[in-house]
């Protein structure tokens, strides 16, 4: 072995000493034995050598941008995506659906205006604000959770998270100083935005078109406001319900399709499987397992409208929806927790 022979004195290189490209047996005894040709040894002397510098990375020793300007990026990136190019590319199916949802969500506000300009007693008593149809603009069953908000959070969840996995995208994020708290929150905060257009800015819209038909004053927003309030408030924990739990299915898949299927599932298989066994035994107690139903008994507590739960109390429900809300963010932050700065 090379390494294993000695070298004559003064012919070792040193640290100090540039690389050649030179082997050490050709720089301790010489690649010239006197051998060659003539012209080969000449211009075997005459050859340059190149010289290799030490090459590491060098730390930025500068001041990074601040937290919120990093996490506003993100943010960003997933809003202004709905509006424009530029940005994260939503695929046009989603855009279309979302304002087909928005403006099929103002429908209560559109027949408040009408019933105001047209001074209809009966219209107003169906379409009007109160507190059944605050409830039923945010947790009614048909047709906004049937044909609206599930739908809208499946196309919005089904490649947040999961996307970022499959081509890799993850590498630029927590290769930057975005930590993984910060990642999910901005993912989680975006996707109930979206949301929160189509649910709770068509609330406020609603609310505001009873003021303008009928000239509302001061004293009847004053007396209507907790209940406006506890309206709002349903509306918020419904979206984050979904959010929830389609970002922690996005969070174990690596395509579009699956985390949004699987909302889609968990929301109306739940829900049919307890009517199911509602009607052929009379027992509610599998509602607790559906995220709709337990956020409609919840919802009808806290806006004071009649509960169509009988068998158990809302407290209950509150309980299993925490549990699910939990169940889910644990299972993204473990999985955001476990993801590489690598291409999955």
């Amino acid at each position: 072995m090379t390494e294993d022979l000695p070298s004559p004195e003064g012919l070792a290189p040193s640290p100090e000493a540039p690389v050649t490209g030179q082997a050490r047996m050709d720089v301790a005894w010489g690649s010239n034995t006197g051998d060659e040709h003539p012209e080969e040894s000449k211009s075997a002397n005459t050859a340059q050598s190149g010289q290799i510098f030490e090459q590491q990375y060098t730390p930025w020793t500068g001041q990074l941008n601040p937290r919120w300007m990093r996490n506003w990026a993100i943010l960003r990136h997933h809003l202004l995506g709905i509006f424009r190019k530029g940005h994260r590319p939503w695929t046009m199916p989603t855009r279309i659906f979302i304002l087909i949802a928005f403006l099929a969500s103002l429908s209560d506000a559109g027949m408040t205006l009408l019933s105001g300009l047209v001074g209809s007693s009966e219209f107003h008593s169906l379409f009007g604000v109160s507190r059944d149809n605050l409830y039923g603009h945010v947790l009614g069953f048909f047709p906004r959770n049937v044909l609206y908000y599930p739908i809208v959070a499946a196309l919005l969840v089904g490649g947040v998270i999961s996307e970022d996995r499959q081509h890799g995208t993850s590498a630029l994020y927590f290769s930057r100083p975005v930590s993984r708290f910060d990642y999910v929150g901005m993912k989680f905060l975006s996707v109930a935005i979206i949301q929160a257009l189509v649910v709770l800015v068509t609330y406020v819209l609603y609310f505001l078109a009873e003021v303008v038909a009928y000239g509302r004053g001061w004293a009847w927003m004053v007396d209507i406001f907790p209940m406006f309030l506890a309206g709002l408030l349903a509306g918020m924990m419904l979206i984050f319900t979904y959010t929830s739990i389609g970002l922690g299915l996005s969070s174990v898949s690596t395509g579009r399709f699956f985390p949004g299927i699987g909302l889609l599932a968990i929301v109306f298989g739940t829900k049919t499987l307890a009517s199911i066994v509602k009607n052929l035994f009379e027992r509610e107690i599998l509602y607790l397992i559906s995220p709709y139903d337990c956020a409609a008994h919840v919802g009808q507590a806290i806006i004071g409208t009649q509960t169509t739960y009988d068998q158990y109390s809302w407290t209950y429900s509150l309980v299993a929806l925490v549990a699910m809300n939990a169940l889910a963010l644990y299972v993204l932050s473990s999985r955001v927790a476990s993801m590489e700065v690598t291409r999955e």
